[in-house]
């Protein structure tokens, strides 16, 4: 487990810190499609992806769900610390975007490392700021952005997640990811293939333009 902290984490921590995580963190692996967070849940560790990809979900009243934001690898979920440091339930859900690899820190280690290492709460800091920026971008997508954008947006982001140009998805489950109709969606992907920006095939999306 500690190659694959080095690897995903080297330039952020030091070599005391990267081995406390080591001693102290659980190893979780996750297969694509499988949750990891649901609504409701109490934390009581916060992840570090070292390798794989989540999709960070939000819940209207009515049971609807929105894509917020990507995990890649070297990233946390800053609204899993507020979980843990507050002792709230959960108001995301996060899926495996792809094969999945965590460690689940411990709320005490959580504590006890933004005390102790700088390298640690910098490291909070930012991923707060980074998923709070990435939370009004999400905004603007809604509120400035058409549909048609807002679907080749989507296309993008997910092909450059997973490292893949070919966006293994249905109508659905793209339908349900930008709160939309799956009618809505298959009219959309079928313009933006006519105007040469992606390739329709059966549950999956080549995207042309990245």
């Amino acid at each position: 487990m500690l190659e694959k902290l080095k690897e995903a984490y080297h330039f952020v921590f030091e070599d005391e810190l990267l081995n406390e995580i080591d001693r102290s963190g659980q190893l979780k692996e996750f297969q694509a499609g499988e949750m990891i967070i649901d609504f409701g849940d109490y934390l009581k560790s916060m992840p570090l992806l070292l390798d794989g990809a989540i999709k960070v979900l939000r819940e209207d009243s009515d049971g609807d769900e929105l894509l917020l934001y990507f995990l890649e690898r070297g990233d946390t979920c800053a609204m899993t610390l507020s979980c843990c440091l507050g002792t709230t339930k959960s108001e995301i859900r996060a899926v495996a975007e792809r094969d999945t690899t965590l460690i689940m820190i411990p709320i005490e280690k959580m504590e006890e490392w933004t005390a102790q290492y700088k390298t640690w709460r910098n490291f909070v800091f930012e991923s707060y700021h980074t998923r709070l920026t990435e939370m009004l971008d999400t905004i603007d997508t809604i509120a400035f952005l058409n549909m048609d954008e807002r679907i080749m947006k989507y296309l993008q982001d997910k092909a450059k997640v997973n490292q893949d140009e070919v966006v293994s998805s249905t109508h659905q489950q793209i339908a349900y990811d930008l709160h939309t109709s799956r009618v809505v969606v298959s009219r959309i992907l079928k313009k933006l293939e006519i105007e040469g920006k992606i390739k329709l095939n059966r549950n999956q999306i080549e995207v042309l333009d990245l």
